[in-house]
């Protein structure tokens, strides 16, 4: 049995879908759903998040090794599609990188391949430093709903239940891994194959600039820059993100 929980439906080209920081791979479950109209999704949670019940990773680097180990040694593929959210597009370039041969595309959505800024490690300093003292559900309340733009989305709510079952030592082990992340970049600059940049127009948390930047260092992009979305397009515009994604994948064949 695999040490990586996993849901995976339909048939066709193998596409791992990543999650978010402190998210499951429930996020995915709207486009998974209409992706798996015409692909072989597999929507996994990253270690030590959901029911992957292991020690969260020293650092992003690890948690790639881990994935790339459960896709080819759990899911027996020598080729697929890796697509991650936030932190699941850290963790997806680190991946990428590792075994470049092992990927036909990847795809970014509302991640970077930047480094963390000086302020935003000092804002991730805060982060640990909060959670230690007052616990994780508070954190999570005041964090999960900036990422949507429309603060009445049903969604914020069960995005919050759910991101409060996070352990609290998976959420300070993946704040540091975040923090001392190095910048890829230079795996943009030297993957060959398609890669897929989305991004929120109202995303506060990875502005549309950032990711319109780091498209024009890829060798083979394809950007799209969703309207009225924040962080979170797979819940605020699932059907967009999802034909964006499906379309992105069928210009693979």
């Amino acid at each position: 049995m695999s040490r990586l929980h996993f849901k995976e439906k339909g048939n066709g080209l193998a596409v791992i879908l990543l999650h978010g920081f402190c998210e499951t791979h429930e996020v995915w479950n709207l486009v998974a759903d209409r992706l798996a109209l015409n692909f072989r999704t597999i929507s996994v949670d990253l270690p030590g998040f959901g029911r992957s019940i292991l020690p969260p990773p020293n650092s992003i680097d690890d948690a790639a090794a881990l994935v790339i180990d459960f896709i080819v040694e759990d899911l027996d593929l020598d080729q697929c599609v890796v697509l991650g959210h936030s932190l699941g597009g850290y963790v997806a370039l680190s991946m990428v990188e590792k075994n470049p041969e092992l990927f036909s595309a990847v795809g970014l959505i509302h991640s970077t391949a930047f480094a963390d800024s000086d302020e935003r490690k000092i804002a991730r300093g805060k982060v640990i430093e909060f959670v230690i003292n007052h616990g994780v559900k508070p954190f999570i309340e005041s964090f999960i709903p900036p990422l949507f733009h429309d603060q009445m989305s049903p969604h914020i709510l069960s995005t919050v239940a759910l991101a409060s079952k996070t352990n609290k030592q998976t959420l300070i082990g993946y704040t540091e891994a975040m923090r001392i992340r190095p910048d890829r970049i230079h795996v943009l600059k030297g993957y060959e194959k398609p890669t897929l940049f989305v991004a929120g127009r109202l995303d506060t948390v990875i502005p549309v600039k950032a990711i319109c930047d780091q498209s024009s260092y890829s060798r083979n992009p394809s950007l799209t820059v969703l309207e009225g979305v924040a962080h979170m397009g797979m819940l605020e515009n699932e059907e967009l993100t999802a034909k964006v994604i499906g379309q992105f994948l069928s210009d693979l064949s």
